[in-house]
């Protein structure tokens, strides 16, 4: 199995780029926000027990895909420098199982996140939506790329989802659906 792991601040193009990629290659998407809705049906967003379950339902997840034999799952998550132990049970999951985990940090400058801030998906998703927010997110989760020399470098204010889509596969060698129909 491989892992997908997007990654990025918020608002820089994780889940469009994460939808990009999986129209070019066949995988399930498993987006950052669905542990976070299971999380606050049962706690406030923060409250303690909250990220805990967070991360439970993402290794739990993980876990079943590989399990199942799910051959790609491309993940989108705010990973920050404290995270890193998080990451680091993500990536002993995927090494249990012999599969791969590629890291794909995503980034843009502030005056393209704060353009995106608006757009109607992110308020319907309970997603950060005033630079007040995104200040405050910031400052508490310092954005990082994750800690591998293979993490992937793509910047969403000058290269389009699709562009960035293409990237990943190239880069990581992915099969795209027309190959694997040909096989």
């Amino acid at each position: 199995m491989k892992l997908v792991f997007i990654h990025g601040a918020p608002a820089t193009g994780k889940l469009t780029t994460a939808r990009a990629l999986l129209r070019a290659v066949p995988g399930r998407l498993f987006d950052n926000h669905v542990a976070i809705d299971v999380a606050q049906t049962v706690f406030d967003f923060g409250a303690p027990g909250f990220w805990e379950l967070v991360h439970t339902v993402r290794c739990s997840v993980v876990e079943a895909a590989a399990k199942h034999d799910i051959p790609m799952l491309v993940t989108t998550y705010c990973y920050s420098a404290s995270d890193r132990l998080q990451f680091e049970d993500l990536a002993a999951i995927m090494h249990k199982c012999h599969g791969e985990i590629l890291p794909v940090h995503i980034s843009c400058d502030r005056k393209e996140v704060l353009s995106r801030l608006g757009n109607s998906e992110r308020a319907q998703r309970g997603k950060i939506t005033t630079e007040q927010s995104l200040d405050e997110f910031n400052s508490i989760f310092v954005p990082a790329p994750a800690p591998r020399p293979n993490c992937l470098m793509l910047d969403s204010g000058v290269a389009t989802a699709d562009e960035m889509a293409a990237t990943v596969v190239s880069r990581f060698g992915l099969c795209t659906s027309e190959k694997q129909s040909d096989l």
